[in-house]
């Protein structure tokens, strides 16, 4: 079996304004990777580009998902870990546009293999809720949304920060005052705070019962996180400062950071998230499995690798419910409520509508 051709798509999805510390999305900037194989077998994988965060954005990732097929064409689509070696080798870096690479890789291998790709990792079923984000916007809208999630099921509301501390802090008073104290509250500041700000701000939301906070200082203070953590009783969750299993090994030995969130569009796939998380099995440090704004053909494969990643538990996969206007997904995973169930079929088991795909501009390699 031998890659016979790759097809490109620019696979935009309308969404309603998305507001984080460090910019506002109005459309989801996705990639769809469709690689097709000489028996008739092919995978799909999807990417979301947030270049505020890692620097990608759509049109890079389709010049460089060009680039990358013209590599892998003619070659085994099994050999997972040397076909990422061929990427790497090409082109540093771009690791969103890897992601969807790797993930259809893996799509093609759960098929061959007849398996769930939840199975092919050698996972099992078990029981996964999603939180649901809430956008920065003014503490009385931000309670209200928060409110509204509530009264629909949601028990766990991720809150993000990272603007003026003292208005950072009234946002959660109003937001903790909204729901009650049953419901977890997890803070996202995006790099938004400097170490003072940071240090002033988790000091002061420490009487509304925090379950963690997300990368509270940009990356460059990373030297300042074993500080900032020793002097929290809120636990730190590294993201942006996190992308690899090398970031997690220098974050965990350093005592940066209690938790780690892992992305496949920091990551740049599944390959190397199995190593994150190995490393951080290895040192009781506790994951999370989040993401920027994917369908729910990427949130299938993110929830394909948590159940096959038992340290994996927490649960970020609520980008195709924030603002999606369309949903361009056939099969995939499924919500009942907020808790999440993923497909029995094999591979990733969700692919594109393909309606919605006569719609996008297109490339085959």
């Amino acid at each position: 079996m031998k890659i016979s051709h790759i097809e490109i798509y620019r696979f935009s999805i309308p969404t309603e304004p998305f507001v984080i510390a460090t910019g506002t999305m109005h459309y989801a900037q996705n990639v769809l990777i469709r690689i097709f194989c000489s028996n008739g077998i092919y995978g799909v994988g999807e990417c979301s580009a947030f270049p505020m965060i890692v620097g990608e954005s759509q049109e890079t990732c389709i010049v460089m998902a060009k680039e990358f097929a013209k590599v892998l064409i003619g070659k085994d689509p099994l050999d997972i870990p040397e076909r990422m070696n061929d990427i790497l080798g090409y082109a540093a870096h771009n690791s969103t546009i890897k992601s969807a690479f790797d993930m259809a890789l893996f799509d093609i291998a759960g098929k061959h293999a007849r398996q769930p790709l939840y199975q092919f990792l050698g996972g099992e079923k078990r029981t996964i809720e999603t939180d649901m984000t809430i956008g920065i916007g003014s503490p009385e809208a931000m309670a209200a949304a928060a409110s509204s999630f509530v009264a629909k099921g949601c028990r766990i509301v991720k809150v993000k920060l990272g603007k003026d501390v003292h208005s950072d802090v009234e946002r959660v008073r109003q937001i903790r005052a909204a729901v009650g104290n049953e419901v977890s509250l997890r803070l996202d500041a995006n790099q938004g705070w400097s170490f003072d700000d940071a240090l002033l701000a988790l000091g002061m939301l420490e009487p509304f019962n925090i379950q963690f906070c997300e990368q509270p200082m940009r990356t460059w203070y990373d030297d300042k996180l074993p500080e900032l953590k020793a002097n929290s009783s809120i636990p730190i969750m590294a993201d942006e400062s996190c992308y690899s299993h090398h970031d997690a090994r220098k974050l965990i030995n350093s005592g940066a950071t209690d938790y780690i969130n892992i992305k496949f569009s920091k990551s740049g796939g599944i390959l190397e998230a199995q190593k994150i998380h190995e490393i951080a099995l290895q040192t009781g440090t506790k994951c999370m499995i989040g993401g920027m704004l994917e369908s729910r053909i990427a949130l299938s494969a993110n929830l394909h690798f948590a159940l096959s990643s038992p340290n994996v538990i927490f649960f970020d996969m609520d980008s195709c419910l924030l603002g999606h206007l369309v949903d361009p997904v056939v099969g995939g995973l499924t919500y009942n409520g907020y808790l999440v169930d993923a497909p029995e079929t094999p591979g990733i088991g969700a692919d594109a509508n393909p309606s919605f795909l006569k719609t996008c501009e297109k490339w085959t390699i």
